[in-house]
């Protein structure tokens, strides 16, 4: 929605320092440059499908102040900073106005392969510290980067020539109604997180709402029980002196008792509602009258719009004493007013409002912009271009971070050609989980060639680390804290398995369950390499069906390319007495479709320590990816074989070759791998051509399908992995497959070759029962296996 409304030109400030005077231009120019950003990609580009491009002007102004003093000010290279998703255009017109952003890139907001609505690690370059997009999540990483950035420190892991940085996030005010923003909070109180600093944009709108007057009461004594510090920066320097004046107080009092609705209201208005609004309750106190009949209306409307979010001088100081007084985590309540020096300042309906035309015609012409040079970087300030220049090079941002900017390299960590495996006597029976624990407790113990993998592996969980068997590694390795704390039972001597001790070495995260927050923290340990100069090889294990509970945190991790091992157990209906809220469908759908996430479910033990390897290896490389193991408590007869891993890693491998032609095939994936046997071996009896397929990653088989499809179709060679695999098979074949989990995890299949499929699987809630009944009842025992067989062969 567009508003018309003529736009007020901000009163000269005399007497400012040059200093301040340089920034006060900044800050202008970066006012008109978002504008200007947005108005083009909506305005002045051509606009070929008819789709509103946006852009939010509003919500850009009122941080402009906020950005300018921390980027031009405050700012240093190693401070790492989250920017609210809706300031995007902001913080690229600093990055341009510095030098790190070309000017034809300005021009492609929002365009394909241009720049990103919200700032994106991975596609707007080196230059965004954390991508931000997903409300609420940015904010909280920088409590997690800031965890990490200390456990590098007192792990001795980090480049010595950079020291340590403060983690900044610029907050929109209705992010903090995101429930993430206070588990990581209450997860940094715990952890004694330090050296983060939270700058809320208050400017009391939201998307379709003005936010209630008593929120921020109750938000501060959060912070405040939390062991943060509270800024609130309400009134500017015009504001505050003019409550210094005899009887200002009682326009404080008026201020401070206004409604953030009716104040929104007034600022879209303008002077002459400020004046009848203060006029008609105050108008009969002398001082008041003093303050604000010499004034114009525009006068007016600036001074009740001088509030500290838009006052450089007062957002500098604060930044500079919070940073004087150390590292306690600070939160600064930043008063702003959404749209400030827009025409629909204040407006209730302004967050995805676009200045018409004839608005920016007007807006042009206030910023002293000549048509043909609103790209220009110093277009429309009053100080010679190079006085200005000089203040940029001078500022402490400008300085490099480090030789290769402000992405760091990191050296890769040697794998070891395979891992430890568990001892397995013939006819051991063994969980993956279990595995899982031994292989990680082994690599735990640092000896030969594990040791360098060991010394950089740090694992973390959600008060799942003892049922999820990373309890043996936590024995050898510790936790991490960063003050050294006694194990009291073990100083009493009294017995426990735990033998956990806390201090800087650890190297194990404990965390509350919050899943949230094991994936933000993941996400912050798995950009280690590139934020801190130490590469980490982050273990995170979790419940397989709390991974939806986590999702946003998860996919946000993937999204900016955080490296990370994400292990889920136990998983399935196979998990049988916990019943259906403990019990997962959805998750083997979830491997497959998302994105720079390698998904695997192995059935056996040397599967998984194939997997393993290849995830500590995967992790690090360009190409790469996180990786995703799905685990079961289902302890299954060890096979003695010699497996092949790069067809464990492609997918997928034959247990038993089909014949030539073969009419029937079997594929399992994960802990089903015994009924599939047991229906295999009876269909062989009528059938002795028929083959049994293990799946280990539907999602790497699909992937790479689609890929090679992708090259065929443009004139290449190639065959997927799947297609070679299925090809023994009978054109006319039948493909029974079956996992414990959702069956269209595998009823893509039938697409690859045009073989039937009949996909078999859970695809509704479980519930507590043991394995042979509920695998009776969900058609996953060997008889339901059979007679899939027997329908798909009749049908033929």
């Amino acid at each position: 929605m567009t508003v018309e409304r003529p736009i007020q030109k901000a009163p000269q400030v005399k007497g400012l320092s040059h200093r301040l005077a340089v920034l006060h231009a900044l800050e202008r120019k970066l006012l008109w440059l978002s504008a200007w950003m947005i108005h083009h990609a909506n305005h002045i580009r051509p606009n070929r499908d008819g789709l509103k491009v946006g852009g939010h002007q509003a919500s850009c102004a009122s941080s402009v102040s906020i950005l300018a003093a921390l980027y031009f000010e405050i700012l240093r290279p190693q401070d790492r900073v989250a920017v609210k998703p809706h300031a995007g255009p902001v913080f690229h017109a600093i990055n341009y106005l510095l030098g790190r952003q070309a000017r034809e890139k300005l021009s492609t907001l929002r365009q394909f392969g241009g720049i990103q609505p919200y700032p994106s690690r991975v596609k707007d370059g080196a230059e965004v510290d954390f991508s931000t997009g997903s409300v609420g999540l940015g904010v909280a990483l920088t409590t997690f980067g800031s965890l990490v950035q200390d456990y590098v420190r007192l792990h001795g892991l980090g480049r010595p020539e950079i020291a340590a940085g403060r983690h900044v996030a610029i907050v929109g005010d209705a992010e903090l109604d995101e429930g993430n923003i206070y588990e990581a909070l209450l997860e940094g109180w715990k952890h004694d997180v330090r050296n983060v600093w939270w700058v809320v944009d208050y400017n009391r709108q939201s998307l379709d709402s003005v936010v209630p007057d008593r929120l921020f009461g109750r938000i501060e004594g959060l912070f405040r029980d939390m062991g943060w510090n509270v800024v609130t920066l309400k009134y500017g320097r015009r504001l505050e002196a003019a409550f210094a004046r005899p009887e200002g107080e009682a326009l404080r009092r008026w201020i401070d008792d206004c409604p953030n609705s009716l104040y929104a209201a007034l600022t879209f208005q303008g002077g002459a509602a400020f004046r009848h609004a203060i006029l008609a309750e105050l108008g009969r106190v002398p001082g008041v009258r003093a303050i604000i009949d010499p004034l114009t209306d525009d006068e007016l409307a600036a001074l009740m719009t001088n509030l500290g979010g838009h006052d450089i001088e007062t957002l500098t100081e604060a930044f500079r004493a919070a940073d004087a007084a150390g590292d306690q985590p600070t939160c600064f309540i930043a008063y702003t007013v959404k749209g400030m020096g827009l025409p629909f300042a204040g407006h209730k309906d302004n967050h995805a409002g676009l200045m018409t035309k004839e608005q920016m015609a007007t807006f042009r012409d206030v910023m002293r912009i000549r048509p043909g040079h609103e790209w220009d970087r110093f277009e429309g300030l009053d100080l010679p271009e190079a006085e200005i220049q000089a203040f940029l090079e001078s500022i402490p941002f400008a300085r490099p971070l480090a030789p290769e900017g402000r992405r760091l390299d990191s050296p890769l960590i040697p794998v070891p050609a395979t891992l430890p495996a568990p001892r397995i006597p013939p006819g051991r029976m063994m969980s993956t989980q279990a595995a899982f624990g031994e292989i990680l407790a082994e690599i735990g113990r640092g000896q030969g060639a594990n040791a360098p993998l060991a010394e950089r592996i740090v694992t973390t969980s959600p008060d799942v680390t003892v049922s999820t068997n990373l309890g043996p590694w936590v024995n050898r390795r510790g936790i991490f804290d960063r003050h050294l704390k006694n194990d009291v039972f073990r100083d009493a001597k009294l017995a426990s398995a735990q033998r956990w001790g806390m201090g800087p070495e650890g190297q194990h995260i404990e965390l509350g369950i919050a899943e949230q927050n094991l994936f933000l923290l993941l996400g912050a340990l798995g950009l280690s390499h590139s934020l801190y100069g130490a590469r980490l090889l982050p273990v995170g294990t979790v419940y397989d069906p709390f991974v939806n509970r986590g999702l946003d945190a998860l996919i946000y991790g993937c999204y900016q390319d955080a490296r990370f091992l994400l292990v889920s157990t136990p998983s399935g209906l196979t998990l049988a007495p916990e019943g259906g809220q403990h019990q997962s469908v959805n998750t083997p759908l979830l491997g497959i479709a998302q994105d720079r996430l390698a998904a695997y479910e192995p059935a056996y033990a040397d599967e998984l320590a194939v997997l393993m390897r290849f995830a500590f290896d995967h992790m690090q490389k360009p190409e790469g990816s996180s990786v995703w193991l799905r685990l079961s408590t289902r302890a299954l007869a060890q096979p003695e074989r010699r497996l092949d891993a790069e067809a464990v890693i492609a997918g997928g491998y034959w247990v038993v070759p089909p014949g030539p032609g073969a009419k029937l095939a079997i594929a399992y994936q994960g802990p089903v791998a015994p009924e599939a046997r047991e229906a295999f071996d009876a269909v062989r009896e009528d059938m002795p051509d028929a083959g049994l397929l293990a799946i280990t990653s539907p999602d790497r088989l699909h992937a790479d399908w689609l890929a090679q499809g992708r090259a065929r179709r443009q004139g290449g060679p190639g065959e997927s992995v799947v297609e070679k695999l299925l090809a023994p098979l009978d054109r006319d074949a039948a493909l029974v497959t079956i996992l414990d989990g959702h069956p269209a995890a595998h009823a893509w299949l039938g697409s690859v070759r045009g073989q039937r499929v009949v996909p078999l699987g859970v695809d509704r809630f479980g519930q507590g029962g043991d394995l042979p009944d509920l695998y009776d009842a969900y058609g996953l025992d060997a008889a339901a296996i059979l007679d899939a067989c027997a329908a798909a062969v009749l049908r033929g």
